[in-house]
Parts: C-alpha cells; structure tokens; sequence
C-alpha cells in the first residue's frame, strides 16, 4: 500500500478548533513546556532539600531520605502519574477528591505534580553526590569561621556543590521535558497528544510524528545550548572537571 504523502497538511484547519494543525502542535508545546518547568520547579526544590538531608550528620535524617529516593525513583513514572489522577481523590475526603477531580486542568495539576517528585528524587541524587564531592576541609572551615552547620551549607557547601552539578541536572531537565510525554495517558493534551490528535483526524502519521520529534529535539538543542552557557558562567574556577559527580552516582 502506498502512503499518501502531505506536507501541506500543517497548514489546513484542524477539527480541534484550535486553527491549523501547526497551531495544534505548537499549542501542545505550550503545554508540553508549561508542565515541564513547573514539575522542574518543584523537583529543583524537593530535591535541594532531601539532597541536602541525605549528607546530614543524623542517621535517621539521612534514612528518611533515602527512604524518599527509593520511593520515588523506583516507581515507574506512569504507575505514580495514574496513583495521583485515578487513586489519591478516593483517598482523600470526598469533598476534596471532588473538588479535585472537578478543577478545570486537573490532568495538568496531576502531572506537574507526579512529574515533579518523580524527579525530585534524582535531583536529590545529584545534589547529595555534589556535596559529597567536596573536601572535608570545607565543612571545617566553616566550623573554623564560627558558622552553624545550616549556615556551613547555605554559604559554603551549597553554593559549590550547584555549580558542580549543573551538567547533571541538564540531564535532568532534558528528561523531565521528555518524561512529559507520559502526561498524556491521563489526558493532557501536551505535544505528543496533539500529535496523536493530528494523527486520528488527518491519518496523516509520519507528518505529524515527525513534526513532533522535530520540536523536541529544537527544543532540547535550545535547552543544552542554555545549559552549557550557564556552566559555563557556574564554572569553578580551577576546578577538576573529572571530580564532577556524574549523572546516576550512588
């Protein structure tokens, strides 16, 4: 059977009311990006925090962390995605499980924040594995000046172990952009859904696949581009590329 190509179709009207069906896959990368920088928010965060944690001098402290990592990195994406849409509003009071299942972008809500811990707990990975890396003289140099520990990580430890991990957390971000994607089985209509969308009312597949793969990898060269200036601006100076903690350590 020979496939019917068109190139043209990005040009036509959509049936989705939302104007061409180029307008149609640039509106699911408004969402495709909104829902990314939002969970990015939120992962950043978390995972400062519990990175954080994991290096503390108290074992329960550190548990209790790694207890969080384990739970929300080991769980698939798309399992915790259905456990916070379809499972969390039973648990929950039913007044509030209505009122969250009735909220207008429910689906969005739902994947900014499944998305969000999910990456929280590599992020934490990240940031636990830049302190680590620093020299025990660090620490005792902030006992030297006369800090709290709290005052030791906020001014000494924190500042350096983030300029270290940028390279990860580019991956990081570059995976939390394509983890998006898994929003559409909840029913957010982000890039990849809007491709399906195009693909169900056009039959037009490989155009509207294509298109989308196209935007992603635009708009993960924009994000590598953005990345690297800014390690390049957090760079340490005289510092061992090869101490950097690399992306998966402990």
């Amino acid at each position: 059977m020979n496939y019917n190509w068109n190139w043209q179709i990005f040009w036509e009207e959509s049936p989705d009311a939302t104007g061409t069906y180029m307008d149609t896959l640039l509106s699911g990368l408004a969402w495709t990006l909104a829902t990314a920088l939002c969970a990015w928010l939120i992962a950043l965060l978390i995972g400062i925090v519990i990175g954080t944690i994991r290096t503390l001098p108290s074992k329960w402290a550190v548990r209790a962390a790694n207890a969080y990592i384990e739970l929300f990195r080991n769980i698939p994406l798309l399992v915790q995605m259905f456990l916070w849409y379809f499972v969390m509003p039973e648990l929950l009071p039913e007044a509030i499980g209505n009122w969250l299942k009735a909220l207008p972008n429910a689906s969005f809500v739902t994947a900014v924040i499944s998305l969000g811990l999910f990456t929280s707990a590599r992020v934490a990975v990240q940031v636990s594995a830049g302190i680590d890396s620093l020299s025990v003289g660090q620490k005792q140099a902030g006992t030297a000046l006369g800090f709290r520990l709290s005052e030791t990580y906020r001014y000494i430890l924190l500042p350096q172990a983030m300029r270290m991990v940028v390279p990860p957390l580019t991956n990081e971000f570059l995976n939390i952009i394509k983890n998006s994607a898994v929003a559409l089985t909840i029913g957010l209509m982000e890039l990849t859904a809007r491709a399906r969308s195009m693909q169900e009312f056009s039959f037009q597949v490989f155009e509207a696949f294509t298109a989308a793969t196209l935007i992603y990898v635009l708009v993960n060269v924009c994000v590598v581009l953005l990345m690297h200036g800014l390690e390049k601006k957090a760079a340490i100076p005289g510092a061992d590329a090869a101490s950097r903690p690399q992306s998966g350590s402990h």
